[in-house]
């Protein structure tokens, strides 16, 4: 579940203070009343006897007075205490979520294809690409010829059966983090995170999958994750902090069933626990996602502060800004938290628009934002962060990645 700083219960009410003047009014009163009633009421003899006169008319209403300030003095403090100590829990449960909040992924591994990647290219080649903004959206003909429809496609040879390229391309996925999960024991647990959304039909994909994954050679056993998205990581970093199992996520978007303005992307990447992984040295750290609760820019306002404060990080350390899967209704929400951040906001200039790039990535976009902005923090870059859509209807998603410091290496 999201971690929400902004439901705590509101500081306890504090207790006014005894005020002295109407105390004093009071006593005065007291006295008043009680000397007054002494002498109207009081019998010859008692007004003889001045020791029992004086009593009467000072000695019990100034009683009286005090016991009422020594009653009114310890609801003070017990109200007072009882605040601190709601104040006192509430504190703990904030400096409880916030350690819960600023829980984060030591990212291990990536491995990144696009239409800017074609098959000797190196990862630097296509992060270049995708940050000059060179756009790789094609028209292109469908199956039929018929019509022409624009979108990016991953690398392929003409005529190419799409079984054999999703074949090519999940084993170089896997191929990749294998060389990653080489130096890790063989009984290490792997939490497998698999997303692919293609108008190939499922038995033929999960085949393809199976045949991919005997041939990258990846040693460890590897147990499926419920969930997608983001949403999954949110929910690893709330219960599976201190598992031993990495989460190896592996997330395609290939032939969809409408091609128009898509993009065909394959990403994968590996994750570990800070508390219980040691042996491989991460090469950025993945924090935790913060999503808008509504679509307003408003609620996208406090989703990328949030985000930002979950590190913390100040805006004006992030270098990158990634922007994928998301509408253009949108544009303008995006465009104003962008300014009132402050964040990156010009492209080309700390600002890269993947949907104009490459097309929409569907539900592949948060990963598609993440494997760019860990391989730019590669590359040498500084503090990324990534906005993110996908899922249709679906809130918008802030993330921040940081660098690994030279001192925890």
């Amino acid at each position: 579940m999201p971690v929400r700083l902004d439901r705590l219960p509101a500081p306890a009410p504090r207790p006014a203070r005894p005020r002295m003047l109407v105390w004093l009014l009071l006593l005065a009163l007291f006295l008043t009343v009680s000397g007054g009633l002494t002498v109207l009421f009081g019998t010859p003899a008692l007004h003889e006897q001045a020791m029992v006169f004086w009593e009467l008319a000072i000695g019990v209403p100034l009683f009286l007075w005090a016991m009422l300030g020594l009653g009114r003095s310890m609801l003070y403090m017990a109200q007072h205490r009882a605040a601190d100590g709601w104040d006192e829990e509430r504190e703990h449960d904030l400096i409880r979520r916030t350690r819960q909040g600023r829980r984060s992924q030591q990212l291990l591994g990536v491995s990144l294809y696009t239409a800017c990647r074609d098959t000797e290219d190196s990862p630097a080649t296509q992060l270049n690409t995708l940050l000059s903004g060179a756009q790789s959206l094609e028209a292109r003909p469908t199956e039929s010829d018929d019509v022409s429809l624009r979108h990016s496609r991953l690398s392929s040879a003409v005529n190419e059966d799409p079984e054999d390229v999703l074949l090519r391309v999940l084993t170089k996925v896997l191929a990749d983090l294998a060389q990653t999960l080489a130096p890790v024991p063989d009984d290490r647990p792997l939490a497998l995170l698999l997303e692919v959304e293609s108008r190939l039909k499922e038995g033929l994909v999960r085949r393809v999958w199976q045949q991919a994954w005997r041939d990258a050679g990846i040693r460890q056993t590897a147990e499926p994750v419920e969930g997608n998205g983001l949403a999954a990581l949110d929910l690893w970093l709330d219960q599976r902090i201190d598992d031993q199992a990495m989460l190896l996520v592996v997330a395609v978007q290939f032939a969809p069933e409408q091609p128009e303005g898509t993009a065909e992307v394959a990403v994968g990447l590996l994750l570990g626990n800070r508390l219980t992984q040691d042996i491989l040295s991460p090469m950025a750290y993945l924090h935790r996602p913060e999503q808008e609760r509504s679509p307003t820019g408003a609620d996208l306002l406090y989703a990328a502060r949030q985000a930002l404060d979950w590190v913390p990080l100040e805006p004006q350390a992030v270098e990158q800004v990634w922007r994928v899967g998301i509408a253009t209704q949108r544009n303008a929400d995006l465009s104003t938290v962008l300014t009132e951040v402050p964040l990156p906001h010009k492209h080309k200039q700390g600002l890269c628009d993947l949907d104009l790039t490459l097309g929409y990535p569907g539900p592949v976009s948060p990963w598609l934002a993440i494997a760019a902005a860990a391989q730019a923090i590669q590359n040498g870059a500084g503090p990324q962060f990534t906005f993110s859509g996908g899922d249709v209807g679906a809130g918008l998603w802030g993330t921040v990645l940081m660098p690994v410091s030279p001192l925890s290496k």
